[in-house]
């Protein structure tokens, strides 16, 4: 690609099931210098009192499904983390991922921490009781969905909401997370 307008017109061109960018920072030898720390929650990581665990799941051949309770779990839980995270960092971004929700962090202390520091984090964050991927909090994962791409495993757009906008938002009926192909 020759910038973002050429990445951009392969994307419209293509419109591929999911599209992710690196969460790392790179200097002009393409050696990372840091990392976007995020949060990552999602229904298949929490104990549904109707289905169970992901284990649970997996026994019954029913994969990564979650049922509507998992979400609204979920959903509390990233209210809950952002106003947890409140407390340590100023520039967070509430993303619906499409399954679950992403917690950004573009603080410039947190594109300094070391994979340790993100580790320790994240394990903080888990004991606290979230439900987090801690993999992609200790920076292992560094892709990460492009807001306004396509989740094709749930034909959901990832959308980017404010933090106010999360109690009442219901990505089964909000248009803004609907494709086009979808028969409303």
């Amino acid at each position: 690609y020759h910038d973002l307008e050429d990445v951009r017109n392969q994307i419209i061109e293509f419109l591929p099931e999911a599209v992710y960018y690196d969460r790392n920072v790179y200097d002009e030898n393409d050696q990372k210098i840091s990392q976007e720390l995020a949060f990552d929650l999602d229904p298949e990581n929490v104990v549904c009192p109707i289905h169970g665990s992901l284990a649970d799941k997996m026994k019954r051949n029913q994969g990564l499904s979650f049922c509507e309770l998992e979400l609204n779990i979920v959903k509390q839980q990233a209210i809950r983390l952002h106003d947890y995270l409140k407390n340590c960092f100023s520039d967070l971004q509430i993303v619906y991922s499409g399954r679950g929700f992403h917690i950004h962090v573009f603080d410039q202390e947190a594109y300094r921490l070391d994979a340790k520091q993100r580790l320790i984090i994240a394990r903080e964050v888990k004991r606290k009781g979230f439900s987090i991927d801690e993999w992609v909090t200790s920076g292992e994962m560094r892709l990460i969905r492009l807001p306004y791409s396509l989740n094709g495993l749930v034909s959901r757009i990832v959308l980017p909401l404010r933090k106010n906008e999360l109690e009442g938002f219901d990505p089964i009926t909000d248009e803004r997370c609907l494709p086009k192909f979808i028969d409303k």
